[in-house]
């Protein structure tokens, strides 16, 4: 039987856990040998990058597993307490618990921590199962754990050098940020526009701008663009050039609509009176005030 090989990423898993020999027998385990393990006696994997399961999902395949039974092995390795650590299918294996399995197919490796992390993470990946943020944390991992460069874990999990980049850059943004990209109230797109904004007020103003707005990725990269470049300056007349009661009259409205008001006086008297407004809520503010009048 051919190994298994991951749809976008080149590699295999059977690329990442070579045959091995077997703990208890000291046989060497193939890839085809599935053996029955007790539910009981199987462990969460600690390096698994999916923090939240689905519950309806899993509740979805408890019930075809109990139709069908668990179609696809579980993975794990034995531990020295006799327990079984799971390498790939924690969502199998809970759907099998709540389907009340007592037992579940497993292939029985041998691994490291690093070899479970790279593991659990490619699977998650091929399954499409992960958000950016749990990626970009279990990239992080990848390299603190294993002593990766950027250039050594994108020939790992067959992804380019840029792409490990720019999830990596997302660990940069706030936590605000970074939770409403686990959300998915942003897309991964309107996250890496964010991160071009250095100062971290920027980036939440921004944020909320987004959500509030429902901005697509285009107009995004536009508010980031007018937000990063500086703009133009207004050259202002001295205040010696504005007379008093013009001056007088600056001060009461700014005081009165709590805004920033410029008053532009020509020598002939001609001139412009320009309210400034934060966004439309403050507009519609300004308005009712003058209104009032």
């Amino acid at each position: 039987m051919a190994k298994q090989k991951i749809g976008g990423l080149g590699r295999g898993l059977g690329s990442i856990l070579p045959d091995v020999e077997d703990l208890t027998t000291g046989n060497k385990t193939v890839t085809t040998s599935v053996t029955t393990i007790p539910l009981k006696d199987v462990e969460a994997n600690p390096y698994q990058p999916r923090k939240e399961f689905d519950e309806q999902a899993l509740n979805d395949l408890a019930e075809s597993i109990k139709h069908q039974g668990v179609i696809t092995p579980i993975t794990v390795r034995k531990m020295p307490n006799g327990k079984y650590q799971i390498i790939a299918g924690e969502r199998r294996c809970r759907a099998s618990q709540l389907a009340g399995l007592t037992e579940i197919p497993a292939y029985i490796r041998v691994a490291t921590d690093s070899q479970i992390m790279e593991m659990a993470l490619v699977e998650n990946i091929q399954r499409e199962n992960l958000n950016a943020m749990e990626i970009a944390f279990s990239y992080s991992a990848l390299i603190e754990e294993c002593k990766l460069s950027q250039e050594e874990l994108s020939k790992r999990v067959g992804k380019d050098r840029s792409t490990i980049s720019n999830y990596l850059r997302l660990l940069n943004l706030p936590s605000e940020t970074q939770i409403a990209l686990n959300e998915e109230k942003i897309s991964m797109a309107h996250a890496r526009c964010l991160v071009n904004l250095e100062d971290i007020e920027a980036q939440n103003s921004a944020l909320h701008t987004i959500i509030d707005k429902g901005l697509s990725v285009r107009q995004t990269e536009q508010l980031v663009k007018e937000m990063v470049q500086p703009k133009p300056s207004i050259t202002k007349r001295r205040k010696d050039d504005l007379p008093e009661r013009h001056a007088a009259a600056r001060s009461s409205l700014k005081q009165h609509l709590q805004s920033e008001i410029e008053i532009v006086r020509s020598r002939k008297g001609k001139g412009t009176v320009t309210i400034h407004f934060n966004n439309d809520n403050d507009f519609d503010r300004i308005i009712k005030l003058i209104d009032k009048q």
